[in-house]
């Protein structure tokens, strides 16, 4: 009724106020009925714009999506306030509408991560976000050619991953002038022409590599990595090869010089009223423009300063009053060097700080593929290992603090907890406790003595078990990361004094720069990499049958020391193919101790492994399914039901002889010859 009214008495206004009147009134309705949205009426339209969203089951109105920091939506990142700042909605088989109007509810919404997903067609309009600081939708099938205008606006953007889809034609404007872009990733998809300045001082990374582009590489790319613009036929320039030098032009005469514009004069207005209502319009444009300046600037400086206090909130260390704390002069740093450098996790350990590291006792323990660790004796005689991490110079402050707050948070008997880190832009330091016994792959591969033995049965299998829970602990706290360990191998398994397997070096994927990652890290050795150049949640599980079958065979797995995935030198290559040819009782270590009477066990765990290493993706069990089969673990479970050995009478396992299904196992002799 009001709005009618207000709309009546326009007719009896001059036309261009009347206008002006009217864009003021839609624009408050509309902005009206967006604001009457809460965030969990967004959350849930956002859902449902998905083709199947079985995966967001626990996205409904009778929970709220954030109580303080904790979340309550799978997915979901929240603030100390309750409010929503990210969405993690990864490997979760999502398609449909990326319904992005849905989120402008969102008001404090930071991140959003669609990546390994199915999604197709156009991108969305992603300008409708633009209080977005990153964006992820790699590894989905989004296609077409990308509007100029779509990230126009988003000025607070910093990561961009668009990588492998199909998106083609020339990339964007708008993502040449985002001005606090850090991160570009377009790998991986048909993108052609030209590629074009960028103008944004923060800029480290711009991938274009396997696309279709061509011409000279832009100054302010050319000293970026030549890896990032492979796979483009016709790119040259630096850091590429030189670009062919053009040919002079014919001699003649010099181009004429373009004609001096001819001065632009205004026709005087016959009437004084024309000339009133052009100088008003000006008038109120500039006014309307300088408002909405000043209002977007100080909205701009409102959210970076709460963005800055909840870091700083979440991140500050504990007092010296804190239990635990040292005391006395000892406890001071050094000048210029201040306590908050060193982030703690716990109230109940040792406090110190980088200045004391410094002074402490230090022992190298190795140097792995992301730099060195250290064992340092601190204060009273506690040890704690310090590995210094190089290879994470592209992550900024913010992103590192938020994922070392999500491993801080990690507690599981089988995972190495985090005890402090230090960041700095060069160089990022991660302090863990000291463990006396060493690691799995040290014990599997040194040298044995009368003081050393080979690990017997018992001790194995455990170590199995333990390894499991670890992992499916970290499939269930981070269910958003594509590979919730990502390195696992028998040197990241660290064991107690009770040869209890510890995990290490869990959940640093996101943090470790790329060309890094892709060469070094084992989940970037499985065969799913080699063929198709992404890695998924199976990933881990190859990792983890690789694992396995090292512990049963005492064999040294060659494919750590590959770049890549080599069926060749796979081990589960090496255990099928004994298996094919009947000689089983030479697949297990000669040196495993109390395997008499453990034959069933033997061969259920050395199954569960080779299922986990299956080449094909679809073919190898998911982690719930391992988790189930190892806790059904049952003797008797002897014999392999795989079609190549149907025909299979009998082979022997050490002093087992195993028959087929159906047929009891019967002890022998040990008749083993172990040929590793």
């Amino acid at each position: 009724m009001v709005m009618g009214t207000h709309i009546a008495r326009l007719v009896r206004m001059p036309n261009t106020t009347s206008l002006i009147f009217l864009a003021l009134v839609v624009f408050s309705s509309s902005s009206l009925t967006a604001g009457d949205l809460t965030e969990t009426d967004a959350l849930v339209t956002f859902k449902h714009s998905f083709t199947d969203p079985s995966a967001l089951n626990n996205w409904n109105d009778s929970t709220s999506p954030c109580t303080g920091a904790k979340s309550n939506w799978v997915g979901i990142l929240c603030d100390e306030h309750g409010k929503v700042i990210g969405m993690q909605l990864e490997n979760m088989g999502l398609s449909g509408v990326v319904d992005v109007e849905s989120l402008d509810a969102l008001e404090d919404l930071r991140t959003l991560s669609l990546m390994n997903n199915n999604f197709e067609g156009r991108i969305p309009d992603m300008k409708k976000v633009s209080r977005l600081q990153a964006l992820f939708l790699s590894n989905n099938h989004f296609s077409g050619e990308i509007p100029d205008d779509t990230f126009e606006g988003m000025n607070s953007l910093r990561k961009v991953f668009l990588a492998n889809n199909v998106f083609n034609g020339p990339i964007p404007s708008s993502l040449t002038t985002l001005p606090r872009l850090i991160i570009l990733k377009l790998e991986g998809n048909e993108f052609s022409g030209r590629v074009p300045e960028f103008i944004g001082e923060a800029l480290k990374m711009v991938n274009l590599a396997n696309n279709q582009l061509e011409g000279p590489i832009p100054r302010t790319l050319s000293k970026m990595a030549a890896n990032f613009f492979s796979g483009n036929k016709n790119l040259c320039g630096p850091p590429l090869k030189e670009c062919p030098k053009l040919t002079r032009p014919p001699p003649g005469p010099p181009p004429s010089s373009p004609p001096t514009p001819l001065p632009v004069t205004i026709k005087k207005s016959s009437t004084g009223q024309t000339i009133a209502l052009i100088v008003v319009s000006i008038a109120l444009a500039v006014a309307i423009a300088v408002l909405i300046f000043f209002l977007l600037r100080r909205r701009g400086e409102s959210e970076t300063t709460e963005e800055e206090a909840f870091v700083e909130e979440s991140y500050k260390p504990p007092s010296p009053s804190v239990h635990g704390a040292r005391k006395g002069p000892e406890a001071s740093p050094a000048p210029n060097v201040k306590k908050t450098e060193l982030m703690f996790f716990r109230d109940d350990v040792q406090r110190f700080d980088l200045q004391d590291l410094l002074k402490a006792s230090a022992e190298i323990l190795g140097s792995g593929n992301f730099g060195a660790s250290y064992k340092a004796i601190i204060g009273t005689g506690e040890a704690v290992v310090v590995k210094n991490y190089k290879q994470m110079n592209h992550v900024g402050k913010e992103e590192f603090h938020e994922h070392m707050r999500r491993l801080g948070k990690l507690n599981h008997p089988n995972l190495l907890p985090l005890l402090a880190y230090y960041y700095r832009k060069e160089e990022k330091l991660l302090v863990t406790n000291f463990l006396v016994d060493g690691s799995l792959a040290n014990h599997l591969h040194a040298n044995r003595s009368s003081d050393r033995p080979g690990l017997d049965w018992v001790t194995r299998l455990n170590l199995v078990k333990g390894m499991i829970k670890g992992l499916a602990y970290l499939y269930d706290e981070l269910p958003t990361l594509v590979v919730p360990h990502g390195h696992l191998k028998s040197s990241n398994v660290l064991l107690d004094n009770n040869y209890k397997p510890i995990l290490c070096d869990y959940a640093l994927r996101s943090l470790i720069n790329q060309e890094q990652a892709h060469t070094m890290m084992t989940a970037y050795k499985s065969p799913e990499y080699a063929k198709s150049g992404k890695i998924n949640r199976k990933t881990d599980v190859w990792c983890l049958g690789i694992v396995i079958l090292e512990i049963l065979t005492g064999r040294f797995p060659e494919n750590y020391l590959t770049p890549s995935y080599n069926s060749n030198m796979n081990l589960a290559t090496w255990v099928n193919k004994m298996v094919k040819a009947k000689k089983v009782n030479e697949v297990f270590d000669k040196e495993m101790k109390g395997a008499q009477s453990c034959r069933g066990e033997m061969m259920s765990v050395l199954k569960i492994g080779l299922r986990c290493c299956k080449e094909d993706v679809d073919a190898r069990p998911e982690l719930k399914d391992v988790v189930k089969d190892i806790e059904e673990l049952k003797d008797g479970d002897d014999y392999f039901d795989d079609d190549d050995d149907d025909d299979d009478t009998s082979s022997t396992i050490g002093e087992v002889n195993i028959t087929v299904p159906g047929k009891k196992s019967k002890m022998k002799g040990d008749t083993s010859s172990f040929d590793r």
